[in-house]
């Protein structure tokens, strides 16, 4: 065989190597936005203001808008579709660039066997509150607030109901209309619809149903959010929404009864390791007015600044995202946002335009 075959055969291979090499790079390559908007969502219902610390937060990190939850939808069998879990959060001092989005979540439910005359009511009711909680407690950002965000998990049974309410709430309001947008409808939505919003917030956590699935993190489990992430251009505008917090279920003869809201590390301390996520409380103890018993299992799932970063890469790999994007932790909570670094809180947003 000649050399010269010899020498074209083998670069040829060589040229097809690198040719593939080059292609692999392309298709894992990112989406990279110029500008991150930074925001937070804020889901208590009892605090009257922003502690100091989470002041400080919003103040350090350049936080431009809060997505606070004036209140939630559900339906009652003796009041109808009601409002509850009000909010208490006042917000009366102007902040330079701080703005304000009213958020409602409602529950799915409210959007069974209704008629389209209810729903009308709705809308006018949610418009109507929403304006009451502004002038009460924003007054100051009474000209600024623009966009109203609802909260809900549709499903293919109530979307049509879901996505007229917000139709006529956007033509209500006047205002721009924003939704979240869990991942299976994000990946199914000739299914599931597509909402009719200005934009979408990807709500990249809670992909697992935590009382059917006891060996994973039910808020944030990477391999499962990659199986979501089909990098496919989402019809309406994407912003992105990542877990800063932590949470203890607790089980109680092996019956789920609570999850708590608390700093898994102090918890820790009268924990005892059964496997992995799994612990057995030692010894009686009061937890956020929560009487544990000795014996009881704690199911803690926590994320960690490693998690979240995991997950922002498989989001700019896997998500096709817009240039300027909004991202949002969930949520403001001075306990929760302790567990993380300035530096690495900061980092959650940065990471979207490196």
């Amino acid at each position: 065989m000649p050399v010269s075959y010899i020498f074209k055969t083998t670069l040829m291979k060589h040229l097809a190597a690198v040719a593939l090499i080059i292609l692999m790079l392309c298709s894992c390559s990112h989406n990279k936005a110029d500008t991150v908007e930074r925001a937070v969502y804020y889901w208590k219902n009892n605090e009257w203001s922003l502690s100091e610390a989470e002041n400080a937060f919003v103040k350090t990190q350049g936080i431009q808008k809060i997505y606070v939850k004036f209140f939630e939808i559900e339906k009652n069998d003796i009041m109808g579709i009601i409002p509850v879990a009000k909010t208490g959060l006042h917000i009366y001092n102007r902040y330079d660039t701080l703005h304000i989005v009213p958020t409602v979540y409602i529950r799915n439910e409210v959007f069974l066997k209704c008629t389209r005359g209810s729903i009308d009511t709705l809308a006018d009711n949610v418009n109507f509150l929403i304006n009451k909680y502004v002038a009460d407690s924003y007054r100051w950002a009474h000209e600024e607030i623009d966009e109203y965000q609802m909260d809900c998990d549709w499903t293919p049974g109530t979307k049509d109901n879901y996505f007229y309410f917000l139709k006529k709430l956007k033509a209500l309001s006047k205002k721009k209309l924003s939704c979240t947008l869990r991942l299976y409808p994000y990946k199914y939505p000739d299914k599931m619809g597509v909402p009719p919003v200005d934009n979408a917030m990807l709500m990249c956590y809670n992909l697992v149903n935590p009382l059917e699935n006891h060996s994973k993190n039910s808020i944030l489990d990477i391999n499962e959010l990659r199986l979501y992430l089909t990098a496919k251009k989402y019809p309406v505008k994407l912003n992105v929404a990542l877990p800063a917090y932590s949470w203890m279920q607790v089980y109680q003869n092996n019956k789920f009864v609570k999850v708590i809201y608390t700093d898994t590390k102090q918890v820790k301390r009268i924990l005892k390791p059964e496997k992995p996520l799994w612990y057995t409380v030692t010894k009686d103890s009061v937890i956020n007015q929560f009487y544990l018993r000795a014996g009881d299992r704690i199911k803690v799932e926590e994320v960690t600044a490693n998690d979240i970063d995991r997950a922002i890469y498989e989001i700019k790999r896997g998500v096709a995202l817009d240039k300027n994007i909004t991202v949002s932790l969930f949520h403001l909570d001075e306990q929760q946002l302790s567990r993380y670094t300035n530096e690495e809180l900061s980092g959650f947003y940065s990471a979207f335009t490196k």
